[in-house]
């Protein structure tokens, strides 16, 4: 805490501090909100512009109390800033009128340093492998025959190569018909891998073969008697680099429109996803996880430059809230944003509402597509993220005194 005239600016139980600005309007307004607000509240004390802004019944306490004296305050005049926020000091039994020069006050306000917005603090914006590189989108349509969904999705990834992907994202769900009658039918042992798991033995063979990093949309995966919807990352040496069970389970019941419940079969994930990739560090997210800002904050917190959502928004929700979610979820955060949805099949039990996107740190959509199969390719550009971090700065004006996200994975040192 600063002193003022020599002595600790704090509180005794007897004491009652007023902070009186009288030139606020030459105060740096976030210093006036923030830091003499603050310094203030943890003094036990009250801050306002001029002792006039006081409330009444305080003003006449104040007066009551130091009766005898000449004046409360006492305002000094000219244009000299250094004189003009100086104040009386009074020595009275319930309030106390701290005097401020202009040196104390600047150094006071120099050195506020409010409580971070983030718990633990957010990790700084890490250097990527690479600043810019283009990422395929690849909308697939999804039928009954698990071999041939493989066999398409290989296709549709190498074609994305082709045109210079370094990255590419599948949708949500590639492998298997979107049904609670399909998942157990489909489901894969992804940690046993090779025969159990073939979806995932494509993405490794293809992803070192063509040396690139694939977020491999999801799938059903077996894990024991529990069945989980499934996002694996593989990296250009076609190693698995992270798995990330979908964690908020799509549970709905729009009457006369759409009814979907995947905890019937489905258990939820117990972690965040957070991947460093040749391509960058990547947040996952699945579908659903898309509606729940603070994931996407803890990402952002995390030191991610772009977030993932294999997603398979249906017809009711989809034209409402699919594009509406992504330039939130990427405006807020101020980061990438990449969804990548199956095509839409109108004889499905679940119609997929498609339009695949990739949403920029401004919140600007860089590439989508309708509701057809397609591979869509755009650029990212990872320094967009520090111009819009610079123009909009976010980070250093959320309010920590006020509110405040708890990574708890990070708080008990479960990850980095």
């Amino acid at each position: 805490m600063g002193r003022i005239d020599g002595g600790p600016f704090t509180c005794c139980c007897c004491r009652y501090q007023i902070v009186v600005i009288d030139d606020s309007a030459r105060l740096d307004s976030h210093l006036l909100g923030s830091a003499w607000r603050r310094i203030a509240m943890k003094a036990g004390g009250l801050v306002c512009s001029s002792f006039q802004s006081l409330s009444s019944c305080t003003r006449s306490a104040a007066h009551r109390s130091i009766s005898g004296k000449s004046s409360l305050l006492r305002s000094f005049g000219g244009s000299d800033f250094s004189r003009k926020i100086q104040f009386s000091v009074f020595g009275i039994s319930k309030y106390q009128i701290r005097r401020i020069g202009a040196t104390a006050a600047s150094s006071m306000a120099a050195s506020f340093s409010p409580e971070q917005a983030r718990v633990p603090p957010a990790v700084s914006l890490p250097s990527p492998p690479i600043n810019k590189f283009k990422i395929g989108l690849c909308q697939l349509s999804v039928t009954d025959d698990k071999g041939r969904n493989i066999k398409h999705a290989r296709k549709a990834i190498e074609d994305a190569a082709s045109q210079g992907a370094k990255l590419v994202l599948l949708p949500e769900i590639w492998n298997s018909p979107y049904s609670n009658d399909s998942f157990p039918v489909y489901a894969e042992d992804i940690d046993a891998g090779g025969d159990a798991s073939p979806s995932t033995a494509m993405l490794s063979e293809v992803s070192r073969l063509l040396k690139i990093t694939i977020v491999g949309g999801s799938i059903p995966e077996r894990c024991g008697d529990r069945l989980y919807n499934t996002c694996c990352v593989f990296g250009a040496d076609g190693k698995l680099k992270a798995k990330h069970r979908k964690i908020h389970l799509f549970d709905i019941d729009i009457p006369g429109k759409i009814t979907f419940k995947e905890s019937k079969t489905l258990t939820a994930g117990e972690s965040p996803t957070v991947v460093d990739t040749d391509v960058g560090r990547i947040g996952i997210g699945i579908c659903y996880d898309i509606r729940f800002q603070e994931l996407a904050m803890l990402y952002a917190a995390r030191g991610a430059h772009l977030i993932c959502y294999p997603g398979a928004f249906n017809m009711t929700t989809g034209p409402l809230h699919w594009e509406l979610l992504q330039r939130a979820r990427a405006t807020d955060n101020q980061l990438y944003v990449a969804t990548c949805s199956p095509a839409r099949d109108a004889g499905a039990g679940y119609v997929a509402w498609g339009h695949s996107t990739l949403v920029g740190p401004f919140g600007e959509i860089l590439a989508t597509t309708d509701h057809d199969e397609a591979i869509i390719i755009s650029e990212i550009d990872y320094s967009n993220i520090e111009l819009r971090r610079t123009n909009l700065p976010l980070e250093k004006q959320r309010r920590g005194d006020l509110y405040q996200l708890v990574d708890v994975q990070r708080s008990s040192g479960e990850t980095h």
